[in-house]
């Protein structure tokens, strides 16, 4: 189950979210989420299992899980990797793995900390543009035991976005199997920058399909 009311918390009006997914078969293994840890402080995450099919979907449903569970236990997201990390290593008999990429803002200052684990690097809207929120990823979840993650934080002014996304857009190839690419995407969004955030949405949809 994936969050799909928006907006979805109506009566908070420090920022705005809007998420979709449309994977390539009937089922596979890319998630998203977000959830108020408390008060002040909201989760947002995005994963992709490898593999497709039921077993990359039932590996996205626990890691999902985990990462929701320790969050809000009130854990920092490098914590929150550490720890799932460890637990999906354990009986990864089918050898899957997740890239991942999780941060907590807090809605009043602004700052959001965030972690990678070998993930597409977020797209950051800021002073006028949008570019690659860089940040050294760690290794992917459920790679290998006793990985440690570490955090990088930021502040978020007013106006700021930041585009989550998945090599399902990126690597999406179009007749002549050519990759759609982030350069391409990067010069959408910009093209698109002030848009709601549901039209900035449908209109690298569209473009992609």
């Amino acid at each position: 189950y994936l969050p799909s009311i928006f907006p979805p918390f109506p009566d908070i009006k420090q920022f705005d979210l809007y998420a979709s997914m449309n994977p390539a078969k009937e089922v596979g293994g890319d998630f998203y989420d977000f959830f108020m840890i408390d008060d002040s402080h909201v989760a947002i995450v995005i994963g992709d299992v490898s593999g497709k099919g039921v077993p990359a979907a039932l590996f996205m449903v626990t890691t999902k899980t985990l990462i929701k569970d320790h969050a809000q236990m009130g854990l920092h997201p490098a914590e929150v990797f550490t720890k799932v990390n460890n637990i999906l290593c354990e009986g990864n008999d089918a050898g899957l793995f997740v890239t991942g990429w999780m941060a907590v803002i807090n809605i009043n200052t602004g700052v959001m900390t965030y972690v990678n684990a070998g993930h597409n690097l977020p797209l950051l809207f800021h002073e006028g543009k949008f570019s690659p929120l860089v940040s050294k990823p760690g290794f992917v979840l459920a790679g290998l035991e006793s990985m440690t993650y570490k955090e990088n934080k930021i502040e978020l002014k007013q106006g700021d976005r930041i585009l989550l996304y998945t090599d399902g857009i990126t690597e999406a190839t179009n007749i002549d199997k050519k990759l759609y690419g982030e350069d391409r995407l990067l010069e959408l969004l910009n093209k698109n920058k002030y848009s709601e955030l549901v039209e900035l949405y449908k209109s690298q949809l569209d473009l992609i399909l």
